[in-house]
């Protein structure tokens, strides 16, 4: 049970501990006509509203112009596709736009063209999508990296049909000149036999469109950029290359740009090595990504691990048909290492019982996301309850704001995900004054007029 009154906007804010600058997110996530794309400064201020630019997510440009969607197609027959892609300025002008990915037909619908884009897609001159020095994002041409649906059907997997993902590029003008198709990836993905004959009954089944299976449902996709494994003669990190994870199949995986072969995977199985086993079973997770040259970590992979239920598999008594037969019931962020799986920094700080691991009171069972900041403190997404985090290396929150934004489709504050970035990206505004938010200490925090609680001190005495 969930209190019915807690505070909203800034609520934490140590400014000399913080990265300071401007926090972008979307609210009210696929609502039409719906609160749209907020950009605030450290005390929680609202500088800028784009009012119906959908965020999936939002993503801030150099000079203050952002990326979104004008609106996302009816979930009767697509399932979370996006209409469009666009670019647009500070005030809302659209300035780029990619939409002519599939033409589709829906009944009572005249013909369009749709990006049909989810989830993620990168600028050219940046390989993640948040702010690197020296790794500034075009505004003004280059190419788009797009994560997008596909309707097919592989018999390897399924005789259902499937929504499937891909990832393609786009130029400036619109034109495609690259296209990456996940399922025909599937025999490179070790599933177990278990897993397969899973997959094949419920390929991750929704009712869009008369049903079809969101198998993989990847949620994030980016380039690796220049690291120190390539630079050390590791060709599976080609800067080119490409990084993704699968949300229902808690896989992650790294794709050889120009052969299109997995070169790299964690998961589904994370029992066979000790290495594994001591990361632990990930499970749902988002923003899968590696550090970028240029900030604290570089070379690491940071991952939000969410939690939940995700995979398949063997039947289990949580999970009667095999399907989501992973489960938790608390999420944690993981830095590791990708070549020896060791983890090298993890949020929060984790805890055990006799039984093993024990829940730890942050949970997000979907969206979410992780993005390191310049000084090594680490942006953290709680999304499911409207929750951004700034938290030191050392694991302590410098900065704490909760979305005040409720939408109605799932009636909570929920936000995909949210970037940090520096106060010279947006020239519109003047630096605002850093105004610190002391702790509340919620033993003595009362609503006014509400009873102090205090009661007659009695000493108890033994006889």
């Amino acid at each position: 049970m969930t209190a019915s009154v807690y505070p909203t906007g800034t609520t934490i804010y140590e400014p000399e501990k913080c990265w300071n600058g401007y926090t972008l997110y979307q609210a009210t996530l696929h609502q039409k006509n719906g609160v749209g794309a907020i950009l605030i400064d450290m005390n929680g201020n609202v500088l800028n509203q784009w009012k119906g630019l959908d965020g999936f997510p939002n993503k801030m440009l150099p000079g203050g112009a952002i990326m979104g969607s004008t609106g996302i197609r009816n979930m009767k027959y697509g399932y979370q596709d996006m209409l469009d892609l666009v670019q647009v300025d500070w005030d809302g002008k659209i300035t780029w736009k990619f939409e002519k990915y599939e033409r589709v037909k829906d009944p009572r619908q005249n013909p369009r063209w749709m990006a049909r884009q989810h989830h993620d897609y990168q600028r050219e001159g940046n390989p993640v999508g948040y702010y690197v020095p020296g790794m500034i994002p075009r505004t003004d041409g280059g190419k788009t990296l797009i994560l997008c649906h596909k309707n097919l059907k592989n018999t390897r997997i399924t005789d259902k049909p499937l929504v499937d993902d891909t990832i393609i590029e786009v130029t400036w003008e619109g034109k495609i000149t690259w296209e990456w198709t996940c399922s025909e990836h599937f025999e490179e993905m070790g599933f177990t036999e278990e897993a397969r004959n899973t997959l094949s009954r419920n390929p991750g089944m929704k009712p869009a469109g008369g049903g079809v299976g969101d198998w993989m449902h990847m949620n994030s996709m980016s380039t690796l950029g220049p690291n120190r494994w390539h630079d050390g003669g590791d060709g599976r990190f080609h800067p080119d290359n490409i990084i993704w994870d699968g949300r229902q199949t808690n896989i992650i995986a790294i794709i050889d740009r120009g052969t299109g072969k997995i070169v790299w995977q964690l998961g589904p199985d994370f029992t066979a090595t000790e290495a594994l086993r001591k990361i632990g079973q990930i499970i749902g997770q988002h923003h899968a990504h590696l550090i970028p040259r240029g900030l604290p970590g570089e070379g690491n992979i940071l991952v939000f691990d969410n939690g939940g239920w995700a995979g398949y598999g063997a039947p289990n008594p949580g999970a009667p048909s095999g399907i989501d037969n992973a489960r938790r019931d608390y999420s944690r962020v993981l830095e590791f290492d990708p070549t020896t799986l060791e983890t090298t920094w993890q949020y929060p700080p984790p805890k055990t019982g006799p039984s093993g691991p024990m829940f730890t009171g942050f949970y997000s069972s979907f969206v979410s996301s992780a993005q390191r900041l310049p000084n090594g403190n680490t942006l953290v997404t709680e999304g499911q309850g409207g929750r951004i985090l700034e938290v030191t290396p050392e694991r302590r929150i410098v900065w704490e704001y909760l979305s005040p934004y409720t939408g109605k489709m799932l009636k909570t504050n929920l936000l995909y995900r949210a970037y940090r970035v520096p106060y010279d990206w947006v020239p519109q505004t003047e630096r605002p004054e850093e105004r610190a938010i002391p702790r509340i200490d919620n033993n003595k925090f009362r609503m006014p007029g509400a009873a102090t609680g205090r009661a007659k001190k009695v000493t108890i005495i033994q006889k």
